[in-house]
C-alpha cells in the first residue's frame, strides 16, 4: 500500500459512502466475507486493516483497494507487480480478497508473501489481534482459532469452494532448546468447515515439524513420515 502505517499509529479515516454499501449487500448475497458498514461511517485505516485480516471483510479489501490505488484494477496491478518482484511465479491477482475464482496462487508463492508481510511490525501486530472493535459492526473477531495455542502468532484463513480451506501460518516452537520460527501455507482442505480443516492441517503440520527437529536434535532414528494432507506444501 502506499500508506505506510507505524506501530501506535491509526492512519487517515476512511469515508464509506452509498456505493460501498451497496457493494457490500452484492457480496453478502452472493455468500462472501463482509463485516456490516454504513455510508458516512468512518474507519481508521487500521480499523479497515483490522476488518479485512480479523474477519476476512472482502467489501472492506474493496474499499482500501479504491483508497490506496484511485480504483480496484489499478490496486490488482500493483498486487501483481509485487508479486512479480517477489518471484510469485505461478500467482495472479484479479481481486482484492482473492474471492474471484480467478485469482491463482500456490503455497510455495504464499509463503514468500507472508514472509514479507510479517516483517511489517503493524501487519504482524494485528493478524496477531484476537478482536477488534468497529464503528458500526462491534466488536469482530479473527478466525484464526489457533491464535495464541501452540505458538501461533498469525496469519490468515481463508475459504473458497474453488480452493478450499486455506491458512497461511506462523507459530515459534521452542525445539531443542532453540527459538524457531515456522511459517507455511495449507490450501484446498476439503469438508464442510473448510476453515477448521485449514487450520486442523496446519497445527498437524508444526506438531510434525517440530517433532522432527526435535528427534534430529536429540539423535532418535527418524520414522517414516505421515503422507500430508491434499493442498500442503512442506
Amino acid at each position: 500500500m502506499n500508506h505506510p502505517l507505524r506501530v501506535g499509529q491509526d492512519g487517515p479515516a476512511i469515508t464509506l459512502t452509498d456505493a460501498d454499501v451497496a457493494d457490500t449487500d452484492r457480496r453478502r448475497g452472493q455468500g462472501e466475507s463482509v463485516v456490516p458498514v454504513a455510508a458516512g461511517e468512518q474507519l481508521t485505516e487500521r480499523q479497515a486493516l483490522q476488518a479485512l485480516l480479523l474477519p476476512s471483510a472482502n467489501n472492506v479489501a474493496a474499499v482500501l483497494a479504491r483508497w490506496d490505488a484511485g480504483s480496484v484494477n489499478r490496486f490488482v496491478a500493483r498486487m501483481n507487480a509485487t508479486a512479480r518482484s517477489l518471484e510469485m511465479t505461478r500467482t495472479r491477482y484479479t481481486d482484492p480478497s482473492g474471492y474471484d475464482d480467478a485469482t491463482v496462487s500456490t503455497a510455495a508463492d504464499q509463503v514468500r508473501i507472508v514472509d514479507r508481510a510479517m516483517g511489517l511490525a503493524v501487519f504482524a501486530s494485528i493478524v496477531a489481534t484476537p478482536s477488534a472493535t468497529l464503528p458500526v459492526a462491534g466488536t469482530v473477531h479473527n478466525t484464526n482459532a489457533l491464535l495464541g495455542r501452540n505458538g501461533f502468532v498469525g496469519v490468515k484463513t481463508g475459504s473458497t469452494d474453488a480452493a478450499g480451506g486455506c491458512f497461511a501460518f506462523r507459530a515459534i516452537r521452542l525445539i531443542g532448546g532453540k527459538r524457531t520460527t515456522i511459517t507455511g501455507v495449507v490450501l484446498g482442505q476439503p469438508g464442510d468447515n473448510q476453515v477448521a480443516g485449514g487450520l486442523a492441517a496446519a497445527d498437524a503440520m508444526v506438531d510434525r515439524i517440530a517433532g522432527h527437529r526435535l528427534r534430529q536434535v536429540r539423535g532418535v532414528p527418524e520414522l517414516p513420515p505421515p503422507p500430508l494432507a491434499p493442498g500442503i506444501a512442506p
